[in-house]
């Protein structure tokens, strides 16, 4: 445009006219291209909010303890100062930096007044949302600028409707915020023809995921190598990127931890001493070295799976390096024993850029596949968000009203709650958000210690005899008891005999399995 501008005054006058309107054409078009990019980018934020905050409100089950445990439970101790903190954060393997984001917002709601336990329970889950929201629309954009219009498209449809995504983006895990991310990082990653590439920002944000949860490194660990490998100047994004960058996280996250555990700790260290050299993991369960390939994976991905599999054969070599990402982090995680599905959530928006290609290859059959691709993933998605493990979040709500009564000055006796289920079944403080006595059966991991059994291990190895020698006098009794009810035939006499009585029964699941059942029933002593 500048090069003809010059030419316009010495033309012939017909020549001109044509420059003039070829010119003012392209800056028409130009500006037509930006004003539809603004309404797509527009529309496309627009719909990830109002979808993401639909998922939020849509999951009212509990997955894992940790949701709660290791983020929630101690956010609510650093403001309020009262709960119970596991074993893992008098140990020193568990980051501050995760629960301090949850605990900034907890004391601005504590400073105005509006801590209710409504708001402290769902505000994370909120803030979570949005965050997966923002990584949506990154994903979006970023397979705009690696593929056609249409393979974009498809790949964003099938990252939406994965009901894995659905069950755990906006749950309060650190893997759901580690996963989101490294789907925010890898817009900045260097793939092959990324216009997005930013090696301070992706690998800021890889140092971020590692703070929050330092098995974010296995994911990552493929595709630095590939950055190191293509980079042509490799000293400097050595010196400038990756020690520095590092560096800082590193020094940032531990001052943090130190001064919240008020003395000198490295999480880091504690979190691979404790897990991988003294194999403490193993203690909360351990499966066979297939389990990911033969189970794991195929739950994770879902209906995706054939379309990931025709996708690899499409794209193989053009995005080899996910790929390699995915099978590394697999086969990594295959060799600890214990195992859980939420490990290797961080891998599937890496799986989503080949089912995406996968369907815009399919032509005619797309919409057909698509349709299904979304009443097989509604199906999981509805039910274990809405159905399937929620009456330990439901039991919560009913015990809440006994806060008016602890926190009362009448006569009545002050509410005394004992969980009688396995350990961390239920979310604790931050869902009552009052100081009532709580109690439930602890099951630290053994540290060491001969003949070691853990309080929940003893209690079922003999209900009866745990509760008479832990209760001997009726005035030790707790006024509630909450159980399963498979338990409840194994204690009846005890209950019959210190005059408990059923007064809430609460469903749980449809899918009882060992020490958890269906339903949930709450006792009170009359």
């Amino acid at each position: 445009m500048e090069n003809i501008r010059p030419r316009l005054k010495f033309g012939n006058k017909v020549e001109d006219v044509k420059l003039r309107k070829r010119t003012s054409q392209l800056y028409s078009k130009e500006d037509e291209c930006s004003l539809n990019n603004d309404a797509l980018r527009a529309r496309v934020v627009a719909f990830s909010v109002a979808f993401r905050l639909i998922n939020c409100f849509l999951v009212q089950t509990s997955f894992v303890p940790d949701e709660y445990w290791q983020s929630l439970e101690v956010s609510h101790h650093m403001v309020f100062n009262y709960g119970y903190l596991t074993w893992e954060w008098k140990a020193g393997i568990r980051g501050f930096s995760y629960p301090l984001f949850f605990a900034f917002v907890y004391k601005i709601l504590h400073l105005i007044h509006l801590d209710s336990v409504h708001l402290l329970k769902w505000l994370p889950r909120i803030i979570q949302a949005l965050l997966a929201a923002f990584a949506d629309v990154k994903f979006f954009f970023l397979i705009r600028t690696l593929e056609s219009r249409d393979v974009a498209k498809w790949t964003f449809f099938c990252h939406l409707c994965s009901w894995f995504s659905w069950f755990c983006c906006t749950r309060t895990l650190t893997n759901s915020a580690e996963t989101t991310i490294t789907c925010l990082a890898l817009f900045y990653f260097p793939l092959p023809g990324s216009k997005t590439h930013s090696s301070k920002k992706y690998l800021t944000l890889v140092a971020l995921a590692v703070v929050v949860r330092p098995t974010a490194l296995i994911v990552w660990f493929p595709l630095l190598m590939y950055h190191f490998w293509q980079d042509d100047d490799k000293l400097r994004l050595i010196t400038h990127n990756y020690i520095p960058i590092g560096a800082s996280a590193v020094v940032i996250s531990t001052v943090i931890d130190c001064i919240f555990y008020e003395k000198w700790t490295l999480v880091q260290f504690n979190f691979l001493k404790f897990n991988i050299f003294h194999s403490v993991a193993d203690f909360y369960g351990s499966h066979p070295w297939h389990w990911y390939f033969t189970q794991g994976f195929v739950v994770v991905i879902g209906p995706h799976l054939p379309f990931f599999l025709h996708g690899c054969t499409v794209a193989y070599k053009r995005y080899k390096v996910l790929l390699a990402a995915v099978v590394w982090t697999i086969v990594v995680y295959s060799l600890l024993p214990h195992k859980e599905f939420r490990f290797i959530y961080p891998v599937l928006p890496f799986c989503m850029v080949f089912c995406g290609i996968s369907l815009a290859n399919l032509k005619v059959w797309r919409r057909a596949a698509a349709l299904v691709l979304l009443v097989t993933n509604l199906v999981p998605a509805l039910y274990t968000g809405l159905i399937h493990q929620r009456g330990t979040l439901d039991v919560m709500s009913h015990l809440h009203p006994l806060c008016d009564t602890s926190s009362s000055m009448s006569m009545s006796p002050q509410p005394d709650v004992l969980f009688l289920m396995p350990c961390h079944s239920t979310p604790y403080y931050s869902h009552v958000h009052c100081p009532m006595k709580m109690k439930f059966l602890e099951c630290p991991p053994d540290l060491g210690e001969d003949g070691y059994v853990d309080e929940a291990e003893r209690f079922y190895d003999d209900p009866l005899h745990w509760l008479r020698t832990s209760f001997p006098y009726k005035s030790s009794l707790p006024t509630h008891l909450v159980l399963f009810d498979v338990l409840e035939k194994e204690i009846s006499v005890f209950l019959e005999g210190n005059r408990f009585v059923r007064t809430a029964e609460i469903f749980h699941t449809h899918f009882p399995e060992g020490r958890v059942g269906g339903s949930i029933f709450i006792y009170e002593r009359h």
